[in-house]
C-alpha cells in the first residue's frame, strides 16, 4: 500500500521526536542528579532546568501532533500531563475535558488545532477543548487576536498563493488529515474567539 503525503510526514516527525527525546531526558536527568549532589541552583542552572523541561514537553507534543495517528487510546493523564508542562509557563492557558482519553489519530488532530490557535492568539488567552459525541470543539478566548485571512482559509480547503512557513505548517497538515480521516474541520472567527471544529 502505497503511503501519503501525510504518512511521510508523521513518519519523519516520529523519527525526529523518538531521537531526541533520549537525550533531552538524559540531560534532565543528569541535571536532577547533580542537583540531588548538593549542586546550589543558581540562575543559570535554573535557566538550564527551565530549557530542558520546555524541550521535553514540546518534544512530547510534536510527537503527538507531528507523528502516526493510531486508534490507541491515550491516557487521560498522560494527555493532561504534556498540556500541562508545555503551558504552564505560557501566554495560553488551555482547558483539556476531565476524564476524555482520545485516540492518538484524534489528539494528534486536536494539538494541531491548538498550535492553529496559537498563530490567531499571539498574545495569550484562554483555549478550551471540548469533547462530543460528533467531534471536537476547540474554542479560544482572547482581547486580541492576529488572524491572517489567507491563513484560515487554508483550514476550509482554500489555496494560499504562497508557501507556508515553517511556522504555519499545522495549517496544511490539519486540514489534510482530517480529510484523510473521513471527518470535517470548520473555523468560526469571531472579534474575540476562534473556535475549530472536527466532527465526524
Amino acid at each position: 500500500m502505497a503511503e501519503t503525503d501525510t504518512d511521510f510526514a508523521a513518519l519523519i516527525g516520529s523519527r525526529i521526536c523518538h531521537d531526541l527525546i533520549s537525550p533531552v531526558g538524559a540531560i534532565n536527568n543528569g541535571l536532577e542528579l547533580l542537583l540531588m549532589s548538593g549542586m546550589n541552583m543558581s540562575p543559570e542552572v535554573a535557566l538550564i532546568d527551565e530549557s530542558v523541561r520546555n524541550a521535553s514537553a514540546r518534544l512530547r507534543f510534536f510527537r503527538v501532533a507531528f507523528g502516526s495517528g493510531t486508534t490507541q487510546p491515550v491516557a487521560a493523564q498522560e494527555t493532561t500531563d504534556i498540556l500541562r508542562d508545555l503551558y504552564a509557563q505560557s501566554k495560553w492557558e488551555v482547558i483539556w475535558p476531565v476524564g476524555v482519553a482520545p485516540s492518538r489519530s484524534a489528539l494528534r488532530m486536536v494539538f494541531l488545532g491548538l498550535l492553529c490557535l496559537e498563530t490567531g492568539m499571539p498574545y495569550g488567552g484562554r483555549i478550551e477543548i471540548e469533547h462530543r459525541t460528533t467531534g471536537w470543539d476547540i474554542t479560544g478566548t482572547a482581547d486580541r487576536l492576529n488572524i491572517n485571512a489567507a491563513l484560515w482559509g487554508v483550514l476550509a480547503g482554500r489555496p494560499l498563493a504562497e508557501r507556508l512557513l515553517p511556522a504555519q505548517v499545522q495549517f496544511g497538515l490539519l486540514p489534510a488529515i482530517v480529510k484523510d480521516s473521513g471527518q470535517q474541520l470548520k473555523s468560526i472567527v469571531t472579534e474575540t474567539t476562534i473556535t475549530l471544529s472536527i466532527k465526524d
